[in-house]
């Protein structure tokens, strides 16, 4: 298996993976949306609520929250021995305010400084004069099998690798096929019709179809084996963490099941 990175930044990775197949990427996929574990606020303790948004809503936009995951630090609620919440399963954010004002993400204050929101800057209730609330509000880790707030990832998906051959030819007007190709991968260079990036392309067939006209001068298929991965998270763990993750999972998962096997045996 080869595995070549194209864009990577703290919330988004886009790489080539050649070497596999479907069954294989598809089960990463997979993995990475519903089995790393992430932080998101479970439970919510309110002590005061003037404002014009009910209890149940204001609870369900801060577990929407993304929350910075430090997965060394705290393990799993149900690896815990603790019978409800302590500092190595959860931890505690506060929220205490006053209006007028809109109270944003930054005004949770948690008990861990490494442990706060992703963004600054979600609005999570508005207060009007005199209005107050204050709360108490415990992240723990989860899947995202259970809840979507604990998906890690906010996209995450594959296609097949493009290729595009073309017979110059049979081609009779270049111009046409460039204006026609909805991604710009079509490019005349030299009075010959070439691909500029073929990883831009979406297999969309349009020049395919086009190339009707000049006895189907281009040809759109896909190279087997070969898959353009593209992760982006919200934030709370890394792309390639996440990556990195469902792979040892994936390995987990595949000696769990050798040594089944061995024992049958």
């Amino acid at each position: 298996m080869n595995i070549e990175i194209r864009e990577q930044d703290d919330e988004r990775a886009v790489f080539v993976v050649e070497g596999v197949d479907d069954t294989f990427i598809n089960t990463i996929r997979r993995i990475c949306l519903v089995e790393i574990p992430t932080l998101a606020i479970e439970d919510v303790n309110i002590y005061k609520n003037d404002a014009k948004m009910f209890d149940e809503v204001l609870a369900h936009r801060l577990g929407l929250i993304p929350i910075v995951t430090d997965l060394e630090s705290y393990i799993m609620p149900s690896d815990c021995d603790c019978e409800s919440h302590c500092s190595n399963c959860s931890v505690s954010f506060l929220l205490k305010e006053k209006g007028p004002k809109i109270v944003y993400s930054k005004d949770l204050k948690s008990d861990d400084p490494a442990i706060k929101p992703v963004y600054d800057t979600i609005p999570i209730v508005r207060l009007q004069e005199g209005e107050e609330v204050e709360l108490e509000a415990i992240a723990e880790l989860g899947l995202g099998s259970e809840h979507a707030k604990w998906q890690a990832t906010t996209t995450c998906g594959y296609k097949y690798y493009p290729k595009i051959s073309i017979d110059n030819e049979k081609i009779t007007d270049i111009e046409e096929y460039v204006e026609e190709c909805p991604r710009n991968v079509l490019q005349m260079e030299n009075d010959s019709l070439v691909v500029d990036n073929v990883e831009k392309c979406s297999t969309c067939r349009t020049c395919q179809r086009l190339s009707e006209k000049d006895d189907n001068a281009i040809v759109v298929d896909f190279e087997t084996g070969k898959y353009i991965f593209k992760i982006e998270t919200d934030g709370s763990l890394k792309p390639l963490e996440v990556l990195t993750m469902a792979c040892d999972i994936l390995s987990e998962k595949a000696d769990n099941i050798i040594n089944f096997v061995n024992e049958e045996e």
